[in-house]
């Protein structure tokens, strides 16, 4: 059906600044879910990373950088055996739930809780409710300030298995990238050892990767030069 002229440029004037609108606030948003990142349209990220912005970020600026800070050491601990079984994706969606459940990851605080403070968080819908996980963060609580008391901080303990130095490997796919190593086998038997919960190899290896111990990023990531140069310093 034809268009009458003058409602066509009407429209077309209505469509157009729609339009405009639309690439304004997409922008924004954009702007808004990468503050950190920049624009990443053009950048070679890691296949496993996906689309979801959440990812993007945690891969972006946490995943594979060097941790030196006690707690977040141990908040990293505790979501990577949390999410045995899980994806990843799953445990960051509920980070902050973890976080606010247990007191932000402070052992001192962790090590008080008494079982009925255990089982309400077993009730708490916004972290994954498995009983022996919710206890196990009371338990590696208490072996972390016993290996803290031997080694004066975390830090010292978890990368004296490396010399204090990370390993940065040079992987092309992520189908070369191991589930678990030799290294981390060791840590992992030492961990047990040490009365730490839900610390197997798999886990230990991916704790690795998360806190930058190894730099797993494949070499055509962006990161994996940036996370390669952090290792040096």
């Amino acid at each position: 059906m034809p268009v009458e002229q003058k409602g066509y440029k009407t429209n077309r004037v209505c469509f157009r600044t729609i339009c405009r609108r639309r690439t304004i606030v997409a922008k924004k948003l954009h702007l808004f879910l990468y503050p950190r990142c920049g624009m990443p349209k053009n950048k070679t990220r890691c296949d496993w990373v996906g689309n979801d912005a959440l990812y993007l970020a945690y891969h972006d600026t946490e995943w594979g950088v060097p941790v030196h800070d006690d707690r977040l050491l141990f908040e990293m601990l505790n979501l990577e055996g949390a999410q045995a079984g899980l994806s990843w994706i799953t445990i960051l969606r509920k980070r902050k739930n973890y976080q606010k459940a247990f007191a932000n990851f402070d052992p001192k605080k962790i090590v008080k809780f008494s079982d009925t403070k255990l089982e309400q968080i077993l009730q708490n819908p916004g972290i994954v409710r498995n009983r022996l996980k919710v206890w196990a963060v009371r338990t590696n609580a208490n072996a972390y300030l016993e290996t803290v008391s031997e080694f004066g901080t975390f830090s010292n303990y978890i990368w004296s298995f490396t010399d204090g130095k990370s390993i940065t490997n040079s992987f092309r796919s992520i189908r070369e990238i191991p589930a678990k190593t030799q290294l981390s086998d060791q840590m992992s038997k030492d961990l047990k050892k040490r009365g730490f919960k839900f610390i197997g190899s798999t886990i230990v290896y991916a704790y690795m990767q998360a806190v930058g111990i190894v730099n797993d990023h494949t070499k055509s990531c962006f990161r994996y030069r940036e996370c390669k140069q952090l290792n040096k310093t």
